[in-house]
């Protein structure tokens, strides 16, 4: 005997449908990716106002918006046009990326390669100590420990003379729940933030987008960028239990306004604070072209995987990859695969060991049709390399923050820095093949034990997460 629902079973149905079908339409309108589209569409309808407040939660941009609202939609290209002679086999690369960000090139050098904090860290905190000005400072990771105190005061020392320093911390990166050197920081006066951070969840609009930058900009006369944290696990002198090596790039040149103004827009997105600039960095002998590219969620277009598509399409000769996550996603893998088919040298180096697991289990799902097509990847032998560097041709070069994963791609907030430098191409080509150690062969790969290999593929469906 069929029994009606009852009024409250009926209103229920009414409301998921309604539900349900504004996440459809909002999900069909607004995302250009299809399988997570998909994904969004069946959970909302499946599993009945769970999906939709899972969407609301996750799969809505509420910082595009936001952005909108603090910068404008000025969507007006601002390029103004290609530099370089007629026949230089790299100006369509400078013509697409100058298209794609809508940015002119600025004259720009790396004045001095850092390796991990031992390098680096002394020269950033001389940098500091000399600031007359102003000291801009983005971290992801930035500990209370021995090398975070040194820097806390460094900046709490440049704030007392009368320096206009601005400290912004990635809400999670740097401590969700404490944030020990952002609180050590506040109590010594320095005036400091934490990107996207709430303890509210209506007021935190992703767990799952972050402040990746590392931008160090002092009296806008001198920038350092690159992947390296604050933490004394990226001083090997102090012998770290667990040890994480890394590239940072002083930088010297106009390019350094430019690099401040990333930070400034990053400031003003979570603070509202609109920061003055800086006057013009003095010009820089041997100075080339340069150009500083932000990506991240708050922009119409994925700069950054733009941005490597472009570069991979205009190598004629070799390219050069090293990176601690590759996940690219099919497009990439494609761009890879053809180039190393037209018979550019493709040579991609990973760290040997993880520092997540997840990561390598998954990368080594996602490699198959590049070794087919005869890209060449190589294992970096302990410890842990944190490193992000790409070059084209020995003559172009990428540097800064991002990872070859959809975190980097699409998630995080990143600064990457172009030069077209020879001699800093040729610097980094060597480094790069100096960390190439066992390389992984499609008979190691097909000969892994089935159970592993259902692993590995089954986290490769967590890409966008890991």
């Amino acid at each position: 005997m069929f029994n009606w629902p009852t009024p409250q079973a009926l209103l229920e149905l009414v409301a998921h449908v309604v539900i349900a079908g504004l996440v459809t339409i909002h999900t069909l309108l607004r995302k250009r990716d299809v399988p997570a589209s998909i994904g969004w569409i069946g959970m909302a309808w499946l599993a009945p106002f769970i999906g939709a407040l899972l969407y609301v939660g996750f799969g809505v941009n509420r910082v595009r918006r936001r952005a909108r609202r603090l910068k404008g939609d000025d969507r007006r290209p601002v390029y103004q046009g290609r530099h370089g002679a007629p026949d230089d086999p790299l100006a369509d690369l400078e013509t697409a990326i100058g298209a794609v960000t809508r940015r002119e090139p600025s004259p720009g050098k790396v004045s001095a390669l850092l390796f991990c904090g031992d390098a680096g860290y002394p020269q950033m905190l001389a940098a500091i100590a000399g600031a007359q000005r102003s000291v801009r400072l983005a971290t992801f990771i930035f500990r209370a420990d021995e090398s975070g105190e040194r820097f806390i005061a460094a900046l709490a020392a440049a704030k007392a003379r009368g320096v206009e320093v601005r400290v912004l911390v990635d809400g999670i990166g740097a401590g969700f729940l404490r944030s020990p050197a952002y609180e050590r920081l506040r109590a010594e006066g320095v005036t400091a933030a934490r990107f996207m951070h709430s303890l509210l969840p209506w007021k935190m609009a992703f767990l799952n987008l972050r402040l990746h930058k590392k931008i160090l900009s002092v009296d806008g006369e001198l920038a350092f960028v690159g992947g390296l944290n604050i933490a004394d696990e990226n001083v090997m002198a102090m012998k770290p239990t667990k040890p994480v090596t890394d590239h940072h790039f002083k930088v010297l040149g106009p390019i350094v306004n430019e690099i401040e103004r990333v930070f400034d827009d990053d400031w003003h997105f979570a603070t509202a604070e609109r920061l003055p600039a800086s006057p013009p960095a003095p010009a820089v002998e041997g100075a080339g072209l340069s150009r500083a590219i932000a990506s991240g969620p708050d922009q119409e277009t994925d700069h950054l995987a733009l941005v490597l598509l472009s570069a991979v399409n205009a190598a004629r000769k070799r390219i050069r990859i090293a990176t601690p996550y590759f996940l690219p996603d099919e497009q990439l893998v494609t761009a890879l695969r053809l180039a190393a088919l037209r018979g550019v040298g493709v040579d991609v180096v990973l760290p040997a060991n993880n520092n997540h697991p997840f990561v390598a289990w998954a990368a080594r799902a996602n490699v198959g049709p590049m070794l087919e097509s005869g890209c060449r990847i190589w294992f970096n032998p302990p410890p842990f390399d944190h490193s992000k560097l790409m070059t084209i041709d020995g003559t172009w070069s990428l540097v800064g923050s991002a990872n070859w994963d959809a975190r980097s791609l699409r998630l995080n907030f990143e600064i990457t820095v172009e030069f077209r430098d020879t001699d800093l191409a040729a610097q980094l080509e060597r480094v790069i093949d100096a960390r190439r150690g066992r390389r992984l062969t499609l008979e190691e790969l097909d000969g892994r034990p089935l159970i592993v290999k259902l692993r590995d593929a089954a986290i490769r469906l967590a890409m966008p997460y890991i």
